[in-house]
């Protein structure tokens, strides 16, 4: 069982990987499912490094891939039958090609199901990616001015 402390650590895409870092614990996640499953979750983690070099990864939740940028982008949750891209703050932002197909009905996260031989847009994920960058970086900088 890993430590507590493993499931908050931090890790840039530039930095060096230790021992237990997010990228590594990644990295095994990807290795341990051996199937579709792991090839795409290999798939959207390079898209995700494509579209925002600056993205950090996480492991949270004892066990969660996360992408963050300024706040969470999205989790890469796999199941048997999916893989779960969720965004944190999904239904503000614009899906132009109609990507988020799963958590339509809240009022904060949208999800991306992938299935065994989906295909995803991979032009539309880096926009959609970049979009929730972008919500994450003015949510932030609102919360940051001062108010009048």
């Amino acid at each position: 069982m890993k430590k507590e402390t493993t499931t908050m650590k931090k890790s840039t895409s530039k930095e060096a990987k230790g021992a237990d870092s997010p990228s590594l614990l990644i990295d095994g996640r990807i290795k341990e499912l051996s199937d579709w499953r792991g090839e795409t979750l290999a798939r959207v983690r390079l898209l995700i490094k494509q579209a925002d070099p600056e993205v950090v990864e996480e492991w949270k939740w004892r066990g969660v891939p996360v992408w963050s940028h300024a706040g969470i982008i999205c989790t890469g949750e796999t199941y048997k039958s999916v893989v779960k891209l969720t965004f944190a703050k999904g239904a503000s932002i614009e899906d132009p090609a109609g990507l988020f197909n799963s958590s339509l009905e809240g009022n904060t996260r949208r999800a991306i199901d992938i299935r065994g031989g989906e295909q995803l847009n991979e032009a539309s994920f880096k926009k959609l990616i970049r979009s929730a960058v972008a919500a994450n970086s003015a949510a932030r900088a609102q919360r940051a001015s001062p108010k009048k």
